[in-house]
């Protein structure tokens, strides 16, 4: 038993050093401040390129990651919720289209319209399924993209589980937003007012609320991001819009700085809540106030 705590330690630890940013060697010439200052943080990191391949191995055999269009991640590594919100790595093995072939979500307005194949965004991306158990919890869940009531989404199932009295348990479904994070991880969103997202739940409930949750360069802390809650009633599409001073700032950083519209990632999120989550999520992107 000590033999194989001791293996999953280092394994879990080799995964998590494959999700810290890369160090930036080509910077674009005028940057946000916050830019600047997650630019200054990330001076002198490095990836243990070893690391990664073994712990990526490792979840392929165990099937927490792949090219397969129905993803259980009961034990994924967290990457909205990792040490500086992690670098997030192709992990599949699909094929995907040329960075020529894309156009940036900032362009488009759009993050992601479910046009690619699975786990694609149509912005260039990739969508991730995330849960606490990195973190001790006991949360589990799939992320599928499916066709329900009509509209192609991406689904989201589990049950989040609240161990020891800890309100931070959930399961997510998370995307970088950056076309080319090697030139730069984060994208300028400022021009639009907030966040649009279509949404469809399953329960027995007469509502349900879930969070999205968005990373800064001021979330450089396990935990940190800025979240808003929306709800759903289930059994019916809806169209949800977060303007961006609805989003608070949790953790250290964000808690203490005002939020400002350069993202690196997005994550959907049911958190704090014991419950069966049937959450689709049909075309996500900024919007605009005419």
């Amino acid at each position: 038993m000590m033999m194989k705590t001791a293996l999953l330690s280092i394994l879990l630890l080799e995964y998590s050093t494959a999700f810290q940013p890369a160090a930036s060697t080509s910077l674009p010439r005028q940057l946000h401040p916050l830019q600047q200052a997650a630019a200054a943080a990330d001076d002198g990191g490095s990836t243990n390129k070893k690391g990664d391949n073994k712990a990526m191995a490792f979840l392929r055999s165990k099937g927490r990651i792949g090219g397969a269009a129905n993803m259980d991640f009961a034990n994924a590594m967290g990457l909205d919720e990792s040490p500086s919100g992690g670098s997030q790595k192709d992990t599949t093995g699909g094929t995907k289209k040329s960075k020529a072939a894309y156009v940036s979500c900032t362009t488009s307005g759009v993050i992601d319209d479910m046009s690619d194949p699975f786990p694609f965004t149509s912005s260039g991306s990739q969508w991730l399924g995330i849960t606490d158990r990195v973190m001790g919890g006991s949360s589990n869940g799939s992320l599928t993209r499916e066709t329900i009531d009509g509209k192609l989404a991406n689904v989201l199932r589990g049950n989040v589980s609240l161990v020891s009295g800890n309100n931070g348990g959930f399961i997510q479904m998370a995307t970088d937003l950056s076309l080319d994070p090697s030139e730069d991880a984060f994208v300028d969103a400022e021009k639009f007012d907030g966040i649009e997202l279509e949404v469809y739940c399953e329960s027995s409930s007469t509502e349900e609320n879930f969070n999205v949750h968005l990373r800064n360069p001021a979330c450089d802390r396990q935990m940190s991001s800025y979240r808003a809650t929306f709800e759903v009633r289930p059994g019916q599409w809806a169209t949800v819009r977060l303007p961006w001073d609805a989003f608070e700032g949790y953790g250290p950083g964000p808690e203490v700085t005002p939020f400002v519209p350069i993202l690196r990632r997005l994550g959907v999120v049911s958190i704090g809540e014991v419950k069966d989550v049937v959450l689709a999520v049909g075309n996500v992107g900024f919007f605009s106030v005419i």
